[in-house]
């Protein structure tokens, strides 16, 4: 399967601090990737450095066969890369359908058809009777799906998902997981995610690495990747095995 994303030697630190230590992994097109680790072990700035929030001290990352290391993060998302953020923060003010409508304006900056193209998004996130809410107003779950939703309008081939799952409830981890399982199957889209509910990982994803201090310590399948001694050292616990 050919990569999309290509990550090698990636580093990154901060005052003395390395939070991202020559780490190196490939994401296939079409997959359903997932990283996973401790807090702190530097997965979020991972996604800055790919997302271009943040520029690397060492390595190089391509995608789909062009370096993006060193672009702006309005760069990279326009090169075709959407993403979540750890702490959902809508436009409260403005209706679901109308943060919706932001992210379609990249790429149809007629408004009529920005419009479609939300409308289109909301349906797939099961937001569209709500598109008249303010988004202010909406409970945990619906500003997760929201978040998703103001990413997949600017029509990502990647897209960046920072625990997108993080405080739901079983049953609404597990309807994100079926709106997820959704968009790679029947729209192709590439997902890469951060995610500490192994439920959801183990659900989702068909390959995981592991972070811990910044270093990769283990890429694999989840199911062999959930047994790998140092993994459960480091993050998982005797418990979960």
């Amino acid at each position: 399967m050919t990569a999309l994303l290509e990550v090698s030697n990636i580093s990154k630190s901060f005052t003395g601090l390395r939070a991202v230590a020559d780490v190196s992994f490939s994401v296939p097109q079409r997959s359903l990737f997932a990283v996973i680790g401790p807090n702190g072990a530097g997965k979020t700035t991972l996604f800055n450095l790919i997302a271009g929030v943040l520029k690397p001290d060492g390595g190089s990352i391509t995608f789909g066969g062009a370096r993006i290391d060193g672009l702006r993060s309005d760069q990279v998302c326009r090169r075709g890369i959407g993403r979540t953020f750890q702490l959902v923060r809508p436009f409260p003010a403005l209706t679901v359908e109308e943060n919706v409508m932001i992210g379609a304006l990249l790429r149809h900056p007629d408004p009529s058809e920005a419009l479609r193209r939300a409308h289109d998004v909301l349906w797939r996130l099961d937001l569209f009777d709500k598109r008249m809410q303010l988004a202010g107003a909406l409970t945990l779950p619906d500003r997760k799906r929201l978040e998703v939703a103001r990413a997949l309008a600017t029509e990502p081939k990647l897209l960046l998902l920072d625990e997108v799952m993080a405080g739901l409830r079983p049953t609404e981890t597990d309807r994100m997981v079926e709106i997820l399982k959704k968009l790679n199957r029947d729209g192709g889209l590439t997902i890469l995610l951060i995610e500490h509910v192994m439920r959801a990982v183990m659900s989702l994803a068909t390959h995981v690495l592991v972070l811990h201090h910044g270093a990769a310590i283990a890429e694999g399948a989840p199911e062999a990747v959930v047994r790998d001694p140092e993994v459960i050292r480091s993050y998982l616990g005797t418990e979960a095995v």
